[in-house]
């Protein structure tokens, strides 16, 4: 019994050190590539420079930026409120019988390929957006939109998991005091439980800021700077998809610089998940 206790502890192990030594070895890899590339460009042009353009060695990603920053904002407003009064409806107001649909409905949106999302989008959102504002359809309203049905599932879960791991206590204390259902939920429950919904939350918008596929058949894809919802834009993630199948020396080593870039983001939103899941802890 304790031989296999310790065969179970090193194939535990061997585990956890292929996971760490992958995650270590794709770090390595973007950090060699994308830093001489951005010391070659220089930080100042490659991070807030306004031009892409490889052909003339002008490699600004600062409108992808913006184009990430302003679709996810985007995302967020749509699908936050909608991802959280959803919950609350399946925690405390959803019959039985329609929990039994809404449930592995909800699991199901979640995994449906981001290509079909963008097809949905293409085919519905894209056409709708055309009729409403006499437009191409492409655009950050659309890309938000779509996106904002994409994180959904995320912050549904995460949430009604929070809200269901309350202690009743909360909630019954608060209906003794004389406060009605809603004003408990919103009042008692909900501050209970934000860390996990500030979880759940900061779980989509690393969902958002991490789609391709989706983005691009709906976002338009201009690689400039705007300020109308309506006007095209270019993600991070689509820059590097839309020309690394054709891009060499300097300007692919951008593109992976690019990616250094997206890296970080997403490292500094994990981040904040940690720091929110401790405080909860």
């Amino acid at each position: 019994m304790r031989a296999r206790e310790i065969i179970m502890k090193i194939i535990f192990l061997l585990c956890a050190c292929v996971s760490i030594i992958a995650v270590a070895a794709i770090c390595l890899f973007m950090f060699m590539n994308g830093f001489p590339a951005i010391k070659e460009i220089g930080v100042r042009e490659f991070l807030l420079g306004t031009e892409w353009r490889p052909g003339q060695n002008l490699f600004g990603i600062f409108p992808m930026i913006v184009g990430s920053i302003y679709v996810t904002a985007g995302s967020i407003i749509f699908g936050v409120p909608v991802g959280i009064l959803t919950a609350v409806f399946m925690a405390h107001y959803c019959p039985k019988k329609l929990y039994s649909v809404l449930k592995p409905a909800i699991g199901l949106l979640a995994g449906i390929p981001s290509i079909v999302y963008g097809f949905f989008g293409l085919v519905v959102i894209v056409p709708a957006m055309q009729k409403i504002f006499s437009t191409s359809g492409k655009g950050i309203l659309t890309a938000s939109l779509l996106l904002g049905i994409m994180i959904l599932p995320t912050i549904i879960e995460v949430t009604e998991s929070s809200l269901r791991a309350v202690s009743t206590s909360y909630y019954e204390g608060s209906l003794a005091l004389g406060a009605t259902k809603e004003r408990t939920i919103f009042k008692s429950v909900m501050v209970a439980a934000k860390s996990g919904v500030v979880s759940g939350v900061i779980l989509g918008i690393g969902r958002a800021i991490g789609e391709t596929m989706a983005v691009i058949m709906v976002a338009g894809n201009q690689a400039a700077i705007t300020t109308s919802v309506l006007s095209g834009v270019r993600t991070l993630t689509a820059n590097i998809v839309l020309e690394m199948a054709y891009a060499a020396d300097l300007h692919r080593d951008a593109l992976i610089a690019t990616a250094v870039v997206l890296f970080v983001f997403i490292l500094i939103i994990n981040v904040c998940f940690s720091l929110v899941k401790r405080r909860n802890g």
